[in-house]
């Protein structure tokens, strides 16, 4: 039997095949040319890229639905499967709290009590300022930041300054708008402060390093790696209790403490007025170098000891004219 169409089969085959060719050949060239357009104009490659994908994305957005679809409920189907063991933790957990809320309103209660027994006089309420550091003025030499804060926000010297996860540092200089953080790190920085555990006190300085030494730390005392380090409010510079850092290393030579923030980190911090005069503050100056004592001249080498500077006499009237 004849095979239909037989010789326009053999009419359009190789027409077919010569078709194939050169398309395949019109789309390496083509290719090859926007490449080249790419190169020469990349403007306008962009903007053919941006309409492709204004054009295409209504279909995606179409095709992609069928499988969000079975994303989502095959997270519905592992999240019933599993429902029971996350209620029976849940369950666990509520337990738990509620066993601390009941223990936190009975120490809060008795709490309350004794401050009353023993006439406690709660601490003054802390004004906090939020400020945003603005430069890092240090170096391998100092240890300083700059914040947009300043006396108008009620920012004055000697304050503590913190991050979220305790002290950085306290104000240096206060300008109107603007203020120098002298971080705990900087070598001109000392901090009294006590081992969380032992309760012993020491003083945080800083060397111009990240890890900050423990000073004056008597022989006997006990600190060890780990141990969190805490301010000892002494010499009414920082209130106590205020996380500084975990211990280290402990070695002969040196206690080294590592901070709770990072210097390179330090976004935002806040300026902690907690109604203390400080060990900065002007009133403490003064009363350590009384302005009376630059009027006193210092007698010349030449005078004995024990004989004092006779001031001269005032000018009489006629004197004086």
């Amino acid at each position: 039997m004849a095979q239909h169409g037989g010789p326009q089969q053999r009419i359009f085959s190789p027409l077919r095949t010569a078709l194939h060719r050169f398309a395949f050949i019109l789309l390496i060239f083509s290719a090859f040319g926007l490449m080249l357009l790419g190169k020469a104009d990349t403007i306008l490659i962009e903007r053919i890229r941006a309409a492709s994908a204004d054009l295409v994305s209504p279909v995606m957005n179409i095709v992609s639905r069928p499988a969000a679809s079975i994303n989502e409920l095959t997270d519905k189907i592992y999240n019933l499967a599993h429902l029971y063991e996350e209620n029976e933790r849940l369950r666990r957990e509520n337990k738990q709290l509620l066993a601390w809320q009941q223990a936190a309103r009975n120490l809060s209660h008795e709490n309350a009590r004794l401050r009353d027994l023993a006439s406690y006089t709660s601490p003054p309420t802390v004004h906090l300022v939020t400020s945003r550091v603005i430069a890092d003025m240090g170096g391998p030499y100092a240890h300083n930041v700059m914040i947009s804060a300043g006396s108008r926000d009620g920012v004055s010297k000697g304050q503590a300054v913190l991050s979220d996860e305790g002290l950085v540092g306290r104000i240096a200089e206060a300008g109107y708008q603007a203020s120098r953080v002298l971080l705990i790190t900087d070598i001109n920085s000392r901090v009294p402060v006590m081992i969380e555990n032992s309760r012993d006190r020491a003083f945080l300085s800083g060397d111009n390093t990240n890890r900050p030494l423990l000073t004056f730390l008597t022989a006997d005392a006990s600190v060890a790696p780990g141990d969190r380090i805490l301010t000892s409010g002494h010499g009414g510079a920082f209130p106590p209790g205020i996380p500084i850092g975990v211990v280290s290393s402990v070695s002969e030579n040196a206690v080294r403490v590592a901070p709770m923030f990072r210097r390179h980190q330090l976004e935002y911090l806040r300026v902690a007025d907690y109604g203390l005069n400080g060990i900065l503050s002007d009133e403490r100056i003064r009363h350590a170098h009384p302005p009376e004592a630059d009027n006193i001249v210092a007698p010349s080498p030449d005078i004995p000891e024990g004989v004092g500077i006779v001031p001269p006499a005032p000018a009489s009237a006629g004197e004086a004219q």
